[in-house]
């Protein structure tokens, strides 16, 4: 059955999805053919691997051979079956994807909960031209109902298909245009990655592995140097690899973010969806500026080290680019310009280098955090966004007299807390955090999908709790940064790459 999206009227009788129509109604297709071989090569491996164990202890390679084909052919049947009972199809306002062949399960995604449809093309799956499709939606731990794999233009025909209904728009409106804001130089991701603390801290224990060895004069120790050493090269690797050719671009429909050199990765962070974000810089970039961007998008948290790659908005950049770039993932929102409240002297019993780089700052349209010595984060979250707010206080706090307030959102990256406060300050603070929240989801506007800005909540300025007197007591701390970045209107190609290092 074809892959390509097509209307197929219902067969007489049979019920309509709930407020949908039969244009509303797509055919049932199916997944490539070669799915069957992409998804179970690894357990082919891995049995193969079980298997070869005991032929090589029996030299029993005959035997070996037979349960070798043996499982190559029930692979097949199985992976054969699984493909065919796979079907999906768009019905109204949801997708509906039916699997199993011993137990059914049927799936329904409404559509306008989708948080994102990412395209990920590993390397095997690229030279058999296919793709697999990733459904996050509002609440997910982990990736809803993968596709895979569809080939290529059938995955981005669905990806743009889902896209338009999510909108409200007609279900044939092609894919929205784009032009490049972001492109990250390979050179600069590779210093960036050298220079970062897990790379550093992987050679730093291979120098210490070797030097105990040699002082000690035994040669037992040098078999831990192969392990620091991989460690130290697969983070590189990793990095340099997965975020390969990592390039922004600006649509209606959102930020596109295409990267990688091996498996691929076509993502789209969806306008209005992003519920925090969080920008770091290591010890060693501040010379250069530079600094990473990270963001919250329901769906995305909670899958590991996938979760947090698919979190990264921007790997590198100098901080003029990157400032540029947050403001059009947060419109309206000025980060330097939040004024920001140092902790009391007291929190240094508790943080002795780095208490006096905690701070944290409200405005009418965001809650900021600072944190970090050697590394350096800022949480930004809108109050539009915030999930909850809340005061925690453990018994070392309780001697001194200090609380922490958290502002929280969906798992992923974005840490937003303001540590080691004064219990008054703590207290007004989540009061008037919560109304701040509750004022900017009152005015805030409807979020779809192909806009061009979210709705700025047009928050009046007295409606906003001021800050109070013992925050100002502490001391307003505002950080200034250079000019510069991606240009307003929105034109040319910004490359990684230059300085403009955050002042202290």
């Amino acid at each position: 059955m074809s892959e390509q999206a097509h209307r197929e009227p219902l067969a007489a009788g049979a019920p309509l999805p709930d407020g949908g129509d039969q244009a509303a109604v797509t055919a049932l297709r199916r997944l490539h053919p070669a799915t069957p071989v992409l998804n179970g090569w690894k357990w082919f491996a891995l049995a193969v691997a079980a298997i070869g164990q005991n032929a090589v202890r029996d030299l029993n390679y005959k035997l070996f051979g037979l349960q070798v084909l043996a499982a190559l052919v029930l692979g097949v049947v199985l992976g054969m079956f699984s493909w065919w009972f796979t079907k999906y199809r768009i019905e109204g306002e949801e997708l509906r994807i039916e699997s199993g062949f011993l137990f059914r399960r049927s799936r329904r995604i409404r559509i306008d909960r989708l948080q994102a449809v990412d395209i990920v093309r590993p390397v095997l799956a690229r030279f058999l031209g296919v793709a697999e499709l990733r459904l996050e939606v509002a609440g997910g731990g982990k990736t809803e109902a993968p596709l895979a794999y569809l080939n290529e233009p059938g995955a981005q025909q669905l990806r743009a298909e889902l896209l338009a209904r999510a909108a409200g728009l007609d279900a044939d409106t092609p894919e929205a245009p784009e032009h490049q804001l972001v492109a990250v130089p390979p050179g600069v991701l590779l210093a960036s990655t050298v220079v970062s603390a897990p790379f550093l801290t992987a050679v730093l224990g291979f120098v210490v592995v070797a030097i105990a060895s040699v002082v000690v004069g035994e040669i037992v120790g040098l078999a831990f140097l192969l392990p620091w050493a991989l460690g130290g090269l697969g983070v590189v690797w990793r990095q340099f690899v997965g975020e390969f050719g990592f390039t922004v671009s600006e649509s209606p429909d959102g930020l596109r973010i295409r990267k990688g050199l091996l498996d691929t990765w076509a993502q789209t962070v969806p306008p209005g969806r992003v519920q925090g974000v969080e920008i770091e810089q290591q010890f060693l970039w501040r010379p250069k500026g530079w600094v990473k961007l990270s963001v919250d998008v329901a769906g995305y948290g909670g899958k590991g080290s996938e979760g947090q790659t698919s979190s990264t908005l921007l790997p590198v950049a100098p901080w003029p680019v990157a400032r540029a770039l947050l403001e059009r993932v947060l419109p309206g929102v000025d980060v330097d310009g939040v004024a920001r409240v140092r902790a009391p002297r007291r929190a240094r019993w508790l943080r002795p280098i780095g208490w006096r780089y905690l701070r944290h700052g409200v405005d009418d349209r965001v809650f900021v955090s600072d944190a970090g010595w050697l590394t350096r984060r800022t949480a930004v979250v809108p109050h539009v966004k915030m999930q909850s707010v809340r005061v925690t206080q453990g018994p070392y706090q309780r001697l001194l007299g200090l609380a922490s307030v958290h502002v929280d959102t969906p798992v992923g990256p974005v840490n937003a807390v303001a540590l080691h406060r004064a219990p008054e300050v703590a207290r007004d603070l989540v009061r008037d955090q919560a109304e701040r929240s509750r004022l900017a989801r009152r005015t805030a506007g409807p979020e779809r999908w192909m806009q061009r800005r979210m709705a700025v909540a047009a928050v009046p300025p007295d409606a906003v709790a001021a800050p109070r007197s013992a925050e100002h007591a502490e001391g307003a701390v505002r950080q200034d940064y250079p000019e510069g970045g991606i240009r307003p209107d929105g034109g040319g190609d910004s490359a990684v790459g230059g300085s403009g290092s955050p002042s202290a």
